[in-house]
């Protein structure tokens, strides 16, 4: 069960302001109220992972992730970013919807798990598809994640990449299972970028921890 419905949700997420400048090094594009609040009540509805749970969000960005977590019960959020624009309007939308959500600027590949390890029951991200420059970061995150919890990781990776991933983490002590394939719409956010809007096929993976 969850304390609120699905399209509740999603309607209080869709009211969050998203990267006013997205940077590119960081691949920061915005995860959708559409696409957070489904991966958000699943993971509390079929799994039992938010409510009352510690929940961590890895590259928090502008909060959509962390805040739909708190707005489904979870007994402690935090959010770790790096980059300070994104927490001043993550800062922003908790005062808006009048929540709290605990946040540490680090790079998180840097200095986690650190005092954090196995410290969260689930960990959720839409961590960068380790495109362009960034080649492998996906798999860095999905390491600390994994981490960071001691129960479930739930995460965003291209269903191209899908075989490599479970692959990896099943190195890491996880079992991966594609929860759902989602299109998630990437908006022209970015010069490179030669459509208004690209599709690109995503999974969604919970990740398993072996206690």
């Amino acid at each position: 069960m969850a304390s609120i419905q699905l399209r509740e949700l999603e309607e209080y997420l869709q009211q969050l302001d998203g990267f006013e400048k997205p940077k590119i090094l960081l691949e920061q594009y915005c995860t959708s109220a559409h696409i957070a609040s489904r991966m958000l009540y699943t993971a509390q509805t079929q799994f039992d992972d938010i409510e009352g749970r510690a929940v961590a969000d890895l590259g928090c960005g502008c909060g959509v992730l962390s805040l739909g977590a708190q707005m489904l019960g979870a007994c402690h959020v935090v959010g770790f970013e790096v980059d300070t624009d994104a927490l001043q309007i993550h800062s922003r939308n908790c005062s808006d919807l009048e929540l709290f959500v605990e946040v540490v600027q680090c790079d998180v590949l840097q200095y986690l798990p650190g005092k954090f390890e196995k410290y969260f029951d689930t960990v959720v991200m839409n961590p960068p598809f380790g495109t362009k420059r960034n080649a492998g970061m996906d798999m860095k995150f999905l390491e600390v994640a994994t981490k960071l919890a001691s129960n479930a990781v739930y995460s965003l990776h291209k269903t191209s990449t899908r075989n490599y991933v479970l692959q990896k983490a099943a190195q890491f002590d996880a079992k991966g299972k594609v929860i759902a394939e989602l299109r998630y719409d990437l908006p022209k956010a970015y010069k490179f970028h030669k459509k208004v809007t690209m599709d690109v096929q995503v999974d969604f993976i919970r990740f398993e921890l072996n206690r």
